[in-house]
């Protein structure tokens, strides 16, 4: 009991035993009744159409990934912005370094015409 991480296994034990319950629970007393209706997809109250498995282009892959990759960046502004006053210059000119990076590969892309939607 006087292990640090004691607590947090406490924590994880009493999540799944509420995940066990739950869903123990929700079988048990859930509806059971399955028919053909039910078991069409949902599209927003519109009768399907067409097939669910079906290509999506290249480029709306791309837009996806370099959007995460530019937004997970800016989870790098806010613990600089936390300690901006303690890091000084030297802070401020390292985040100016990897602003400007981030800028040269924003451009980079935007020239390759990557954020272009045809």
């Amino acid at each position: 009991m006087d292990h640090p991480y004691f607590p947090l296994l406490v924590l994880f034990a009493i999540a799944g035993v509420v995940v066990v319950a739950l869903l123990t629970l929700a079988q048990s007393i859930g509806p059971k009744s399955i028919s053909p209706v039910k078991a069409d997809p949902f599209e927003s109250g519109n009768p399907p159409r067409g097939d669910a498995r079906i290509r999506f282009s290249v480029r709306f892959y791309l837009v996806a990934m370099l959007f995460l990759i530019f937004d997970l960046e800016v989870v790098f502004l806010y613990p600089w912005a936390i300690l901006f006053r303690r890091l000084g210059w030297f802070g401020v000119i390292e985040m100016g370094i990897f602003l400007a990076l981030l800028l040269i590969g924003f451009i980079y892309v935007w020239k390759k015409g990557a954020l272009e939607w045809d």
